[in-house]
């Protein structure tokens, strides 16, 4: 039941969930008061965008810095919005799909823009009615389907009437890209048209300047600089082996083409070694330093004939080094040019269209066009602002209920689940309610890990959809005997798609103080075990290694090797075994007489106070640890600033996971284990001599504390007994106690 506390300013109402107090919110004045509740008292101060089970547009819309974090500050303001467009404040408590338009307050300026927005919308939707839903103002593509203008500043060709006009903004959207209208089909904006026109005037002016002087063999220029470029090393490196001929005519047979070289492919089929081929010189050196025509390389000829036709040197026999120079010279005006291009993304539409595009002037039409359409801007942005109001009349105050107080994930309605929760995780026969998205595991479990809490890492795929995700589930009940990295299990998110999870990482905590009583004689146990199977299997590696050996020893050897009976090696050995015995035999006897005089509460108390002293402190640890469980630190590693504890105490943690539950049936198997011979008996000896032990026990106590074991006999019946002759004869006889 909810607390008030009367404070200087508004009368806030005060809540309990998980034994920490909060402030409630209960109504529309609440949300009215929310920028006079001091920061201090919010669970939340801010939370992440991403990662949550929350409508996304939503969150979107509060996170009005775009920053990826919902802030206290966004919330205030979210409210006083809310607060100041809605006639009534208890709307956002009903949290309805469908708003009224008579609920929006036109008294102020902003609620009366919204109620004419409104309007437009469903006119525009062609919807007569008087209210207006989330679907409806999120369908912004049916929303301006008709319209020219919509205020985005996009036109589109159904933008104008002109048929010139409509083809230009094609084109402009093809050559310089586009841009998406409000109502979905893809226009250009102002920036674009401004692009195009830069870019036709650019290119028309690039195109001027290439006069006569530019291009040395007119139309053929670029012809006969791809030619030349095709050659140029190949020239370079013709020159350099005359050059070094004219210097020492000793250097001749190396830089030629060497005989050897051709013989070594002449029984090959010479047309498949063209590579081979082109390798060589380009033509045969010598130390005048002349390219000879007649004499190229069979693999370049065809290159060397196609520059000679393009230049115009079909005359010519040869050519010099000079020569060549001058030839290359000629192309760097024209190379200059080319570097200096401008206006690439209109080339393609050629010189001729570009100046018809220029002549036409239609870039003042096109850009009267993008005004026309911003003049709308405040209206359409109105019509945003209508699917704002309906998308938080209907999230705002869940968003509070998981921002102020988390009374969603407190909720005792299993199926009421908070923002954070991403569904249900089923392994080991059990149901983890409490399941969070994670993105980075081990980032994530280094701050969880403080939570106090035992985390299941788990990665989660989608043979359905093919998505995946990765979890941290909380374990609160159980045991953990069966759960280790590599244990499947099974995720059903929110929406019951079911993915398949395996166990990645463990951040062990305890679980229960049930378990924590148990948890030394487990560890016992299995230390127990261990050493058994240890040494089991060093015992069995051993008689395998002598097993081999003596199958690979000879039988002479085996033989020679055999030791002789020792009687008194082994009469050792027993004697020994024996005294262990006796002296093992001598402590349990020493230990069952001290207890057997112990009356039988003391026997209760002793065995009391040893599992105390064993279980005690992993008791009292575990139940610490419980009662201090914090949800905080694992949503702090999600991004969240969380600004209170969110205790997940012992009573709340068993609702966060549930054990499977067998009514008690008697039912036959066919395959149940029938206890053996020996074992039957033995539980028969066990019983006898626990009852036997009980007997006498319980006999000595009994007479200890006063109580009779038997019926006593009468006096008279007592001297008879003890003597039956002075009995006989009359004597007195004196009985005492």
């Amino acid at each position: 039941m909810a607390k008030f506390k009367k404070n200087a300013g508004y009368d806030w109402s005060y809540c309990s969930f998980g034994g920490v107090v909060r402030v409630n919110v209960r109504n529309g004045e609440d949300i009215a008061h929310l920028p006079e509740l001091d920061k201090k008292l919010w669970t939340v101060l801010s939370l992440p965008t991403e990662g949550l089970e929350f409508p996304s547009e939503t969150l979107k819309m509060i996170d009005t810095d775009s920053d990826g974090k919902i802030r206290v500050d966004e919330i205030i303001a979210a409210s006083k919005w809310l607060c100041t467009v809605l006639k009534d404040k208890d709307l956002l408590i009903k949290a309805p799909d469908t708003l009224k338009l008579s609920d929006i307050n036109t008294d102020s300026p902003e609620g009366a823009a919204l109620e004419k927005s409104a309007r437009q919308i469903l006119s525009n939707l062609k919807l007569e009615k008087d209210e207006i839903s989330v679907a409806d103002t999120s369908d912004s593509v049916a929303i301006f389907a008709d319209t020219k203008f919509n205020g985005d500043g996009v036109i589109t060709p159904g933008s104008t009437e002109d048929a010139h006009l409509k083809e230009v903004i094609e084109l402009i959207a093809e050559k310089i890209g586009s841009a998406t209208d409000r109502s979905g089909v893809q226009g250009i904006t102002a920036e674009q048209i401004e692009a195009f026109y830069g870019a036709l005037a650019d290119y028309a002016a690039w195109q001027d300047a290439a006069g006569a002087d530019i291009r040395p063999f007119g139309d053929n220029t670029q012809a006969v600089l791809d030619a030349v470029e095709a050659l140029k090393d190949k020239v370079a490196d013709f020159f350099m082996r005359c050059k070094l001929i004219a210097f020492t005519e000793a250097a001749a047979p190396a830089v030629d083409v060497s005989a050897d070289k051709i013989s070594a492919i002449s029984d090959h089929n010479l047309s498949g070694e063209a590579e081979e081929i082109a390798s060589y010189p380009l033509a045969r050196p010598s130390k005048d330093g002349i390219l000879r025509f007649d004499g190229i390389n069979p693999a370049w000829k065809g290159r060397v004939d196609a520059m000679k036709t393009l230049a115009g040197m079909e005359d010519k026999e040869g050519i010099d080094e000079a020569a060549w120079n001058e030839l290359v010279a000629k192309f760097a005006p024209f190379t200059a040019w080319k570097d200096s291009k401008k206006g690439d993304a209109v080339e393609s539409l050629g010189l001729e269209k570009v100046k018809e595009l220029i002549a036409a002037a239609d870039k003042d039409a096109l850009l009267k066009l993008v005004e026309a359409d911003k003049a709308l801007e405040a209206e359409a942005n109105s019509i945003d602002e209508v699917n704002k109001l309906t998308h938080l009349v209907r999230d705002f105050y869940k968003l509070l209920k998981n921002y102020v107080i988390l009374s969603d994930f407190y909720s005792p309605d299993q199926n009421q689940m908070s923002v954070f929760e991403a569904g249900r995780l089923y392994i080991d026969q059990r149901c983890c309610r409490l399941c969070v998205r994670v993105a980075d595991m081990g980032k994530h479990a280094d701050m969880a890990g403080l939570s106090g809490m035992f985390l299941l890492y788990c990665a989660c795929t989608s043979k359905t959809t093919g998505k995946s995700m990765n979890i941290v589930a909380v374990m609160t009940d159980g045991s953990t005997r069966n759960l280790r990295p590599g244990t499947n299990g099974v995720f059903y998110d929110r929406d019951g798609v079911d993915y398949d999870a395996t166990i990645i990482r463990i951040v062990e905590n305890p679980i229960s103080v049930k378990q924590a009583f148990w948890a030394p004689y487990v560890k016992f146990w299995n230390w127990i075990t261990g050493l058994v199977n240890k040494s089991a299997a060093e015992k069995d590696a051993k008689s395998m290694e002598n097993l081999q050996a003596s199958a690979s020893a000879a039988p002479a050897d085996a033989a020679a090797k055999k030791q002789p009976f020792d009687i008194g090696k082994f009469a050792g050995i027993f004697a020994a075994v024996g005294m262990a015995i006796g002296l093992l035999g001598a402590a349990i006897a020493g230990i069952v007489a001290g207890l057997a005089k112990l009356p039988w509460w003391g026997l209760l108390l002793v065995i009391v106070g040893i599992m105390l002293l064993i279980s005690g402190p992993s008791c009292f640890i575990a139940w610490g640890k419980l009662r201090r469980r914090n949800l905080g630190p694992v949503l702090n590693a999600n991004g969240w600033a969380i600004n209170s504890s969110i205790i997940v105490n012992i009573p709340f943690g068993r609702t966060l996971t549930s054990i499977a539950k067998y009514p008690k049936l008697k039912l036959d198997d066919p395959y149940k284990p029938k206890a053996p011979l020996w074992w039957r008996i033995l539980r028969w000896v066990l019983l006898a001599a626990v009852i036997a032990f009980c007997a006498l026990f319980f006999t000595d106590n009994l007479k200890c504390i006063g109580l009779p074991f038997h019926k006593e006999k009468p006096a008279e019946e007592q001297v008879e007994a003890v003597a039956p002759e002075a009995a006989a004869e009359g004597e007195t006889i004196e009985i005492t106690e």
